[in-house]
């Protein structure tokens, strides 16, 4: 093939089709990501990153290069470092099977390191590599069994914005392991959860995450202990339930239910309801997901039938919120729904204060 003959630093001489080229400039790149020289495997890695950014054939393509890049990343010098986990990212991204492989070249420990690194970008990269990984159900296992949760649950405290939001997401992927979940309960996390959850857009994906770790740290009392105490804690959960995405709202009352649910003396159910939950579980029960409005209907009548309320929500509260769901809903079957709700919750006030009027005159 003379006119599409290799050169010596490994590119296509001359003419050549598009698969020859690509497959020279492979062949090129393979060759220096295994030399010694570790300026030439930082250029290889960064032309790596650049091929596996968007091309998932390019991703299976230079699969080969993952053990090199591990070799690169334990290198120490932080331009090799970040080299080879950019790198390493890109070829992550979507393949299931280069994930896999990344952990079994045992990239974890050298990730660990730099998840401890002074260096806010390599931590955040790190972060984001880990985040990646653990996306495989083959892969959580060996990550949770490394010292991977301690180091997320930090950078969820302390970390630059987008480690803490790669570190959130990382540990919600590591938690559908249940045991997971009294590894990060002593480690703290539910204040560094509330207020990543107060700064950040209620809607947003990171939101999203961090309502859903809440609902399964909840589940265990350790976890409905830490929320309640957290300053804010149960209001910003609420807020989330009012402006949050369809699925966080669905975390977000998934969280408030177990809570209550679980409260054998009512201390929580009074902290919602002094919170002002109930607005938003009307607006949840009407324009929620399926299970979002199964779960806000059950709370609603298990906070109807809490006995110990001691704080009567006026009559006219109580219609200005339905009113207030209403003005926002066009669909008449909707508008018939929050009318009954109306209905329900003056008869709850009604109860409420017949209640109260028993009290004092058995005084």
């Amino acid at each position: 093939m003379a006119s599409s003959d290799i050169g010596p630093a490994g590119e296509l001489v001359g003419g050549g089709t598009e698969a020859e080229k690509t497959a020279a400039e492979m062949s090129a790149i393979m060759e220096r990501i295994r030399l010694e020289d570790e300026e030439s495997r930082v250029q290889a890695a960064g032309e790596i990153r650049r091929l596996t950014k968007t091309s998932s054939k390019h991703r299976r393509q230079l699969s080969d290069a993952i053990e090199p890049l591990v070799s690169l990343l334990r290198s120490g010098s932080p331009e090799s470092g970040e080299a080879a986990i950019l790198a390493l990212l890109n070829l992550a991204v979507g393949d299931e099977r280069n994930k896999i492989k990344i952990v079994e070249a045992g990239a974890l420990q050298s990730l660990l390191q730099l998840l401890q690194s002074t260096n806010s970008s390599l931590q955040e990269y790190a972060t984001a590599a880990v985040l990646t990984l653990s996306a495989s159900p083959i892969n959580k296992p060996k990550i949770s069994a490394s010292d991977a949760i301690p180091l997320l649950v930090k950078i969820l405290g302390d970390g630059n914005p987008q480690a803490k939001n790669d570190a959130v997401r990382a540990l919600y992927n590591l938690s559908a392991i249940a045991e997971n979940l009294k590894v990060i309960l002593p480690l703290q996390p539910v204040p560094s959860l509330i207020n990543l959850l107060k700064a950040c857009k209620k809607s947003s994906r990171t939101a999203e995450k961090c309502s859903a770790l809440l609902e399964s740290l909840v589940t265990l009392e350790e976890g409905r202990t830490a929320l309640t105490a957290t300053e804010g804690g149960a209001l910003t959960v609420i807020e989330v339930l009012e402006e949050g995405s369809l699925r966080s709202r669905e975390h977000a009352v998934g969280t408030l239910l177990t809570l209550c649910e679980s409260d054998q003396y009512c201390r929580y159910r009074e902290l919602v309801l002094s919170e002002g939950v109930i607005p938003g579980l009307l607006q949840l029960t009407v324009q929620g997901t399926p299970k979002s409005q199964v779960k806000a209907r059950v709370l609603l009548q298990l906070l109807r039938s809490s006995r110990h309320h001691r704080s009567e929500l006026p009559e006219d509260a109580l219609e200005g919120s339905v009113c207030n769901v209403v003005s926002k809903i066009d669909s008449a079957d909707h508008t018939r729904k929050a009318k009954k709700m109306l209905a329900e919750m003056v008869q709850i006030s009604m109860e409420k204060s017949l209640r109260h009027l028993q009290q004092r005159a058995s005084m």
